[in-house]
């Protein structure tokens, strides 16, 4: 939630109105006072790509000057010519500190006792003076993801971050970290980088500019998910378990009908910084919201059809989730109509 208030904030200070984003995401003003509030990433590239748009500034406020729409797309056909990955990657910090001065991105080589690591690091020249914050913790996180997920594309291979050091103070949020950059994280740190092994850089480019048009119809997913094989299994599960049910009570059951092993199952959601049990609330969730939401049914009833074996564990778990209690959700729901959202514990 610290980046959507980051991209309201943009908004505002750009005299626009994010209200119609907002909404088209299912959010209310009161779920951005949440402080450790969650989006689902399917909400993320929607309201991050509808604000680039509305503000024609695919950097969403960051710079004093915009990003228009397009911008990155074409520093990914700047590199996309390039020999191997670290001449693209340069390629890209090169072009991308001719557009923007204030906050650049460069990669060096790293000698570390545990081997060769190149860094990619992130340097505040000039930064504007409202880039602090949220904000600014915003804008150091999605430079370094747009550069690995559009690498990752390149070379159609998860390009692995070995750790990350980040130059401000360890957020309430940091545990979001893991599914960020799943790598060890330092906060507090005098300069933001990532760590990669060296040897990624000498991999060939795999893509070609057929791939990229395709690609640039829908990119967004590369920066708002990690790069990997099957990205789209946490939506598969999702998807298994609300049109069959009887599958959330039984993970060998769920990953038949996925056709994959109990064992591959868990630990290829553990790859993604998942687990079957967090998807299984979120699931959950997002069923008894919509039964709060579109009925007036006693709480008990809603306990009862959403699988808890009574109303007391029903609204503790509940009350757990959201910070509120079902009959609070449904009140706030009545004053200001909301569409369901997916959160995760």
């Amino acid at each position: 939630m610290a980046f959507v208030r980051s991209m309201v904030s943009a908004a505002h200070r750009l005299g626009h109105d994010p209200q119609s984003a907002l909404s088209a995401i299912g959010l209310s003003v009161h779920d951005l006072r949440e402080q450790n509030g969650r989006i689902t990433a399917a909400q993320m590239e929607r309201l991050s790509g509808q604000l680039m748009r509305e503000l024609d500034d695919e950097a969403l406020g960051w710079f004093s000057r915009r990003f228009p729409w397009g911008t990155y797309g074409m520093l990914a056909r700047a590199s996309i010519s390039a020999p191997n990955l670290g001449i693209a990657m340069k390629r890209w910090c090169r072009h991308h500190g001719l557009l923007n001065q204030e906050v650049e991105l460069n990669i060096s080589l790293s000698e570390t006792t545990e081997g060769n690591y190149s860094a990619i690091s992130v340097l505040e020249s000039n930064p504007p003076q409202w880039l602090t914050g949220e904000m600014r913790e915003f804008c150091q996180v999605s430079l370094l993801r747009n550069l690995l997920g559009l690498s990752s594309w390149l070379i159609d291979s998860k390009l692995p971050a070995a750790a990350a050091k980040l130059a401000y103070p360890q957020p309430t949020h940091h545990e979001a970290y893991d599914v960020l950059f799943t790598c060890p994280v330092e906060f507090g740190q005098p300069q933001t980088q990532i760590l990669i092994d060296t040897g990624y850089l000498a991999l060939p480019i795999r893509r070609g500019e057929e791939a990229l048009q395709k690609m640039l119809k829908n990119a967004l997913p590369l920066t708002v998910h990690a790069y990997r094989r099957d990205r789209l299994l946490i939506d598969r599960v999702t998807q298994t378990m609300k049109s069959h049910p009887h599958s959330q009570q039984n993970a060998q059951i769920l990953a038949t009908l996925l056709n994959l092993s109990e064992r591959t199952l868990h630990r290829q959601l553990a790859a993604e910084g998942q687990t079957l049990q967090k998807l299984k609330n979120s699931v959950r969730l997002d069923t008894v919201k919509s039964l709060l939401g579109a009925s007036q049914r006693p709480i008990k009833q809603v306990a009862e059809q959403s699988g808890f074996k009574d109303e007391k564990s029903f609204v503790r778990a509940f009350k757990k989730w959201t910070g509120l209690t079902p009959t609070e959700y449904r009140r706030s729901v009545i004053s200001q109509p909301m569409k369901s959202k997916t959160v995760s514990d």
